[in-house]
């Protein structure tokens, strides 16, 4: 394993803010078959990626050493170091969200050059790409892979070697326009985004289910070869946009829930309460049936927040 600082940036106080990457290759010096780029820690307090990055790490050192691989590992696990220290979704002291800078359109700063930088080594060093999320504070999401409409004809068959329980295929919006995985797509660099649990947390299950899918992909595009049989991954759910059906808040109240993330409803299924300070102000039932790939945890809930996503049977309409 190579170790490399990409960016690096003096502060004030304390180390330097550095994004560093982790290259496991081929022992010859043969060109590579394929080049897989992990990224993780965009947002400081989605802590998932960088425990699958840590956990990934240790098996590919032990593939190293068996000389299994093929093509080329790129690992980097945190890439909003100081968010991570301190455990908050924004870059510290700007208040900005790295994952919203990575557009033409935004203005020189420290956190667009760390992102720029980030970029440019991306696409320098990578045939795929795999983008590490959780979800934030107040929703759980089953572990999922998310897929603008434009990008699905490519990145569909490689979602489906991922281990994930679905495959989102969701409209484009404005909003993506200025994120890792979009600009990466649109450089022509296949970029899977997989989401799974809720922030500040760590979902051993979940990352697990990940990380076999992970090392699936690398086998199944060439670039390990452990000579091992492969290990069985579960096909995903495939959802179109159109298959989503969302319930929001009507009231604000606190949620009370009463379904798990990741069970298959009935319409008319009770997913839950919100409740007022003397009664309950909303019962909140499935309007169809499918399966609860989001749910929000965080009880207290403004009007018109999100209390949950279901990947419906057929088309939906509100």
């Amino acid at each position: 394993m190579l170790s490399q600082c990409i960016f690096s940036v003096k502060t004030p106080v304390g180390p330097p803010v550095e994004i560093i990457r982790h290259t496991f290759s081929p022992s010859q010096s043969a060109k590579p078959a394929k080049r897989v780029s992990l990224v993780a820690g965009l947002h400081g307090d989605e802590l998932e990626g960088l425990y699958i990055c840590h956990r990934l790490m240790e098996t590919l050192k032990n593939l190293e050493e068996q000389n299994a691989f093929k093509g080329e590992v790129h690992i980097y696990p945190a890439v909003n170091p100081q968010a991570l220290e301190t455990g908050t979704r924004l870059w510290p002291f700007f208040s900005v969200d790295i994952n919203r800078t990575f557009g033409e359109t935004n203005a020189p700063s420290l956190v667009t050059e760390a992102s720029r930088t980030l970029l440019e080594d991306l696409k320098s060093n990578s045939d795929l790409v795999v983008d590490f999320h959780a979800s934030n504070l107040h929703l759980m999401e089953l572990p999922q892979i998310r897929i603008i409409k434009d990008f699905e004809k490519k990145l569909v068959p490689l979602a489906k070697l991922c281990n994930v329980d679905l495959v989102w295929v969701h409209p484009h919006a404005e909003i993506f326009e200025s994120t890792l995985g979009y600009n990466l797509n649109r450089a022509k660099v296949p970029t899977l985004v997989i989401e799974s649990g809720i922030c500040l947390r760590i979902h051993k299950n979940y990352c697990d289910q990940i990380i076999l899918g992970i090392l699936n992909l690398l086998r199944q595009t060439g670039v390990i070869d452990s000579g091992e049989p492969l290990a069985e991954v579960t096909p995903p759910r495939l959802v179109q946009p159109d298959y989503v059906a969302m319930i929001q808040a009507q009231n604000a109240g606190l949620f009370v829930k009463q379904a798990e993330v990741g069970q298959m409803l009935k319409e008319g299924d009770k997913i839950g309460d919100l409740i007022g300070p003397d009664q309950v102000r909303e019962e909140i039932r499935s309007p169809c049936s499918g399966l609860l790939f989001t749910l929000r945890e965080h009880p207290l809930t403004g009007k018109g927040a999100p209390l949950a996503r279901i990947a419906t049977e057929k088309p939906f309409k509100p």
